[in-house]
């Protein structure tokens, strides 16, 4: 891995934007000019990872009923913002979660085989950390539960004991591929049952022991390095630039 500030990149080279804190409606925004450039032959395949400047929650792009409360949410007397993800997929409270997002082409099967296809780096990152997971199983009842981490279906990751530490939504354009999903690193439980009407799920059990940045750090190196062996890649790290920020800064959010 090296640092780069200018294109082109080879073919078997990918993209690394460093990790970058900032709102849900601004990562957002971020996620989704990616694939629009991408897809356009404009960007090289792109990884990414981000946390959100305050509690926030985000709807999955097709998600049409939510409770209207959510809209008046506090947090230590602070709204709670709700945008909508450009993927697919029920909400998701992002507090004390790191996000991971690839952008990519190429790659072929049913949706079910790129989920999976892209999660290998999750699961080998993971591993190298001690830790196992597996891809949960649930079937339709997924689509009455307003939590995206109500449930596990076969494109989320467990750990041995059952817990959801990774939901990951997709979006397809062409034969282009946006993927995110969001990493349950510590969360309030009193904030999770404000939104959601039940208890959270218990915290799971990690092997090592660091918490806040620490933590956060530890699991983007492994999941970095676990990327160029999953996917055969380069990393080439590459901030956004004051261009790209200014054409990011021009979307207009997707509306709710």
């Amino acid at each position: 891995m090296h640092q780069a500030n200018s294109m082109p990149h080879p073919a078997s080279s990918w993209r690394l934007i460093p990790l970058l804190r900032a709102s849900g409606q601004v990562q957002m925004a971020i996620d989704r000019w990616l694939l629009e450039q991408h897809q356009a032959g404009k960007q090289p395949p792109v990884l990414r990872f981000y946390t959100w400047a305050s509690p926030t929650l985000s709807l999955g792009y097709h998600q049409r009923r939510w409770p209207a409360s959510w809209q008046q949410l506090t947090w230590e007397e602070k709204p709670v913002p709700v945008v909508r993800r450009p993927t697919g997929g029920r909400a998701v409270l992002h507090q004390g979660d790191l996000t991971y997002m690839v952008v990519t082409s190429g790659l072929t099967g049913k949706r079910q085989d790129i989920y999976q296809r892209i999660c290998e780096f999750l699961i080998e990152g993971w591993r190298s950390l001690g830790m196992e997971l597996h891809y949960g199983s649930a079937g339709r009842e997924y689509l009455h539960n307003p939590s995206c981490f109500g449930t596990a279906t076969g494109a989320d990751l467990l750990s041995v004991e059952g817990y959801k530490l990774i939901g990951s939504a997709q979006l397809q354009r062409g034969n282009a591929t946006l993927q995110h999903g969001s990493l349950r690193l510590s969360r309030d439980t009193e904030l999770f049952t404000q939104v959601f009407g039940e208890p959270a799920p218990p915290p799971v059990k990690f092997p090592i022991q660091q918490q806040g940045d620490a933590l956060i750090q530890t699991v983007i190196e492994a999941l970095t390095e676990s990327a160029c062996r999953c996917f055969d890649v380069e990393l080439v790290t590459q901030p956004l630039s004051e261009v790209e920020w200014q054409e990011i800064g021009a979307l207009p959010p997707l509306s709710l």
